[in-house]
Formats: C-alpha cells, sequence, structure tokens
C-alpha cells in the first residue's frame, strides 16, 4: 500500500511546491485534479496535450520529486440533462484519459452523473426510491436510455487509450451513490468500472 493525497488540498500552492510538501511529508503518490470539480490548479490537459515541452516539463517535477502520478480526478457530469454541460464534462474526461495514456497513467477518477429524468429535463434528478412508481419510470430512463450507454462507450475509449481503471467516487445526487449502484453499472459495463472509495 502506498500514501498518496488527491492535491486539490495544495490548490493555492504551484505543482511543483505540491509535490515538495509531498516528498516531505513521506507522501508517495499523487492524484491531480485535471477537470471538474477539482480544477485545473495542477493540469490542464488540453495546454500538456498541445505542448510537449510543457507535458515533458509537467512529467519531470514528479520524477524530480519522487512521488508517482497515481490517477488524474476529472469529476464531471458527462450525463447532464443540460447538453452544454454534459459536452463539456465528456470532453473534459476525454482529455484526461487521452492525458494519462501519454504519461503512463491507468486510473481516472470521477463521478458517474446523474441525467435528468426525462429527455426534456434541464436539471439532474436523483432518484433513490422504487415508489410511487413514476421514480421507476425515472431510473429506468436514467440506467437504460442514458447511463450505461454512455458509460459503455466511453469505458470502450478508455481501455482504447491505456486507461484500465474508471473509479467513481460514490457521491449523494450521483447516479452511482453507494455499493449496489457501483455494482450495478460494474455489471453493465465491464471491469473498467471500480471504486474511489471516499469515506470521508
Amino acid at each position: 500500500m502506498k500514501l498518496g493525497v488527491l492535491t486539490n488540498l495544495y490548490g493555492q500552492l504551484s505543482l511543483e511546491d505540491t509535490l515538495k510538501k509531498c516528498k516531505a511529508l513521506g507522501i508517495q503518490g499523487a492524484e491531480i485534479g485535471c477537470g471538474g470539480y477539482p480544477g485545473k490548479a495542477h493540469c490542464d490537459p488540453e495546454k500538456l496535450l498541445a505542448d510537449k515541452q510543457a507535458m515533458d516539463a509537467f512529467v519531470a517535477l514528479f520524477q524530480t520529486y519522487d512521488v508517482e502520478l497515481m490517477a488524474f480526478a476529472c469529476h464531471v457530469n458527462p450525463v447532464h440533462p443540460n447538453k452544454k454541460i454534459a459536452q463539456a464534462g465528456d470532453r473534459e474526461i476525454r482529455n484526461a484519459i487521452l492525458l494519462a495514456e501519454k504519461v503512463g497513467v491507468d486510473t481516472i477518477v470521477t463521478f458517474s452523473g446523474c441525467p435528468g429524468g426525462c429527455p426534456e429535463d434541464q436539471t439532474p434528478n436523483w432518484a433513490t426510491c422504487a415508489w410511487p412508481t413514476d421514480f421507476l419510470q425515472v431510473l429506468d430512463y436514467q440506467w437504460n436510455e442514458v447511463l450505461i450507454p454512455y458509460w459503455r462507450n466511453l469505458g470502450e475509449y478508455a481501455l482504447s487509450h491505456g486507461v484500465m481503471k474508471i473509479a467513481f467516487e460514490m457521491h449523494p445526487g450521483f447516479c452511482v451513490y453507494n455499493p449496489e449502484t457501483l455494482l450495478k453499472l460494474r455489471a453493465a459495463v465491464g471491469n473498467v468500472i471500480g471504486a474511489n472509495f471516499d469515506p470521508s
């Protein structure tokens, strides 16, 4: 087992100062925010993918301070019913996957997302009960028409780029929010789906 940290904790510091601090504290690895809720304080995939010199400098920092780049964190809602939000989330997570491929990282941490309750919705609808039966219709739409198709597609994309693990933070407000829902999506999509266990 290795001790790692999600570097958003040190978002006010530069990446170099963050890695210096990690080394001084005996932290062996880092999960780097690269989009969505974690932000891009230490890593902007679009910029790094477009600039080999910047990419090389980014990778070299981890080698200099002997801190392993363990995962990229890109917590987005790529199935948001607002198409602009969904498209932005999808673009960010795909860029995170491309960056992971370039630097040899095999894990992306994210949220499952939460669709609306029907195609006409503009806000997510977190349905967590089966009665009244309206909620069964919501859950059927969300899982069978949106969530499973999306993650099957993205799972294949991830695997084709060497990302073997999409680790979901199980979080209220999203379709994957407990072990049962995580295992349900994993059964439908495959072993590329896993957990980022955050008990906080």
